[in-house]
């Protein structure tokens, strides 16, 4: 009887939603979380005099959003695999390290990186041994691809015995072909092999018909510079980083990029850099190039952006490097954008100063905490907004710890504020009290996967006029959806002041659709009532129905937990794959608050 009655408390519970428990703040992450390193560098790597940064808390904001809209280009990071070895400097990891290797890739992904190009130097060296692992894990990646560049190196240093700098490339070249060209991974072009080289025309001199007649597959030769793309079977040419330019290599570029643009049958592989700095390295000659606190490399787009657009598209750009730590070009370890930010609560609105460039932050994230350890985000905000209403969110009046997160541009490093202490005192002031109207047109909007779009928001006096600024911002977006003022604040004064609010959708490739988890919570409740039901029918014998039953309790806690708190509105059948989601716009203003909401629709 006592054990049917508890079943019976089990379904209720499953039934009325373990939800109504949750406390206002809802931890999303720690502060540990978003000040530790989470690169693939190593995290015993603490920087370096040539300017590379330690091991940092890194924007994972995805490279192609550096680009012009609409970009398809695919992205490419070049790879060094020597490190661990006597003859280069120690970063803390070995190249050879198959666990080393993953997080590589995988930081990559996360920073939607498409493949990358691997500095090769021979077969049968620990080099190729760490190629083969950088194959092998690709394989797992559908869609991350690599490729092969021939470093002249692999000629002088391993090359086969007797053989001629041209006999000694196409037995590599016929390596290259059993041992990497089959696999499913493999950059190809028009269903041929992607194969790049550096240097060996500058230092050997080679017959390039002949090597490619020795070979059963016919690879696309991509070679350097601008006139990579009118040598011998070339079918493309890419960029580099010039250290010894003056204008940190921005007229080389535009050289080569106006080379490449009227060469329709051409691939163009453009290039990316934070700087150079060849100090440490062994090889040095102390060229410099200097990162200017990440703007070297945000105008390595720039310059691809004032070339190319979304009917000229740009096809590849390789990132130089991932990981040259020893010619500082590495971007694996993070780009210091050289800001800092700090934050302060005044009339319950948090608000935050940034110390530095803010061209390199991409937006801005504030967190609330009951501990100070574990924090739950309010939301991103972007340049130009420096502020949120602390009493539009529903979170009780009481103390607490928030920080402002200033979130870098791609690879950028982040920074986060340190801690302010604030006790709310919201009183719960509505827009009608105020005398002032906060309106949106229209309320609802339909924008495509990778698309925005915009609407007009509007603030106005009931009577006479209201000169304090409002300032402007969203909540309630899911993570695929972006939101931005201009302007970020207004002032109605007597009349109608108006913002534009645009909204832009991630595409498809890069959003995670929620689900309401209702099929999940309702799955649960079906399996919470399938276990008592083994209990009804006394098929569960003994101490054995108390862990069953004690299994299903625990289950139904957690995935009913995970279920709750969606937002997010899953279209109905038939409907494609549209989403809606209700977005709150908020203004507040001192002590006023406002809010209205829309809805946006994305298919």
């Amino acid at each position: 009887m006592y054990l049917r009655n508890w079943c019976a408390a089990v379904l209720l519970l499953s039934a009325t939603g373990v939800c109504a428990a949750e406390a206002a703040i809802k931890p999303t992450t720690t502060l540990a979380a978003q000040t530790a390193s989470n690169t693939s560098a190593a995290n015993s790597f603490v920087g370096q005099t040539n300017g590379n940064a330690g091991a940092g808390n890194v924007s994972k904001v995805d490279i192609h959003s550096l680009l012009y809209p609409g970009a398809t280009t695919k992205v490419y990071a070049h790879l060094v695999l020597w490190f661990g070895g006597s003859s280069h400097i120690s970063i803390g990891y070995n190249s050879t390290d198959a666990a080393q290797i993953h997080s590589q890739i995988t930081d990559m992904i996360s920073r939607g990186i498409d493949g990358v190009v691997v500095v090769w130097y021979g077969p049968d060296s620990s080099i190729d041994k760490a190629t083969k692992l950088v194959m092998a894990e690709a394989e797992t990646h559908p869609g991350f691809t690599f490729a092969i560049m021939i470093d002249q190196g692999a000629i002088k240093w391993d090359s086969c015995s007797g053989c001629s700098p041209q006999q000694a490339l196409i037995s590599h070249l016929q390596y290259i072909e059993r041992t990497y060209f089959p696999s499913p991974a493999y950059l190809t072009m028009q269903g041929k092999p992607v194969v790049t080289n550096f240097d060996i025309d500058q230092y050997y001199s080679v017959n390039w018909d002949e090597v490619a007649a020795a070979l059963s597959t016919q690879p696309s030769f991509l070679f350097q510079n601008n006139g990579g793309f009118s040598h011998a079977l070339s079918e493309g040419s890419y960029s580099w980083v010039m250290p010894t330019t003056s204008d940190y290599g921005m007229s080389y570029l535009t050289s080569f990029y106006d080379t490449g643009i009227p060469l329709k049958n051409e691939l163009t592989a453009g290039a990316a850099y934070k700087g150079f700095n060849d100090s440490l390295a062994s090889w040095g000659s102390n060229r410099v190039m200097g990162q200017q606190c990440g703007q070297t490399w945000l105008k390595t787009f720039s310059e691809i952006n004032s070339l190319y657009n979304s009917g000229k598209q740009l096809p590849t750009l390789q990132l130089v490097t991932w990981n040259d730590y020893e010619e500082a070009t590495e971007i694996e370890s993070g780009i210091n954008g050289c800001v800092s930010v700090s934050a302060s609560v005044s009339d319950n609105s948090l608000r935050w100063t940034i110390t530095g460039d803010e061209t390199t932050v991409d937006h801005y994230i504030a967190y609330i905490s009951s501990d100070g350890q574990n924090l739950m985000s309010l939301g991103e905000t972007y340049p130009g907004t420096n502020s949120v209403d602390l009493c539009s969110y529903s979170i009780p009046n009481d103390s607490y710890t928030l920080y402002v997160q200033a979130v870098g541009k791609p690879s950028i490093t982040n920074q986060i504020s340190p801690a302010v202490k604030a006790a709310l005192t919201c009183g719960g002031t509505t827009g009608g009290s105020t005398g002032l109207t906060l309106g949106a047109t229209p309320s609802a909007m339909t924008i495509a996967s990778g698309g925005s779009g915009t609407l007009t928001v509007s603030v106005a006096p009931q009577s006479g006029s209201f000169n304090s600024a409002v300032a402007l911002t969203c909540s309630g977006l899911p993570s695929n959806l972006k939101c931005s003022f201009a302007p970020g604040s207004v002032t109605p004064g007597a009349g109608t002041a108006s913002s534009i609010l645009t909204v832009t959708a991630a595409s498809a490739s890069s959003a995670m659709i929620r689900r309401n988890g209702q099929g999940l919570f309702f799955a649960t409740w079906l399996l919470g009532f399938g276990l008592c039901g083994i209990v009804f029918t006394g098929k569960i014998y003994g101490g054995r129905i108390l862990r069953v039953v004690a299994a299903s309790v625990v289950l139904t806690v957690i995935i009913g937990t995970i279920s709750c708190g969606r937002n997010t509105v899953n279209s109905s059948p038939g409907s494609g794959s549209q989403n809606s989601h209700v977005v709150t716009i908020n203004g507040s203003a001192s002590s006023v608050q406002l809010s209205t909401t829309v809805t946006v629709t994305v298919n």
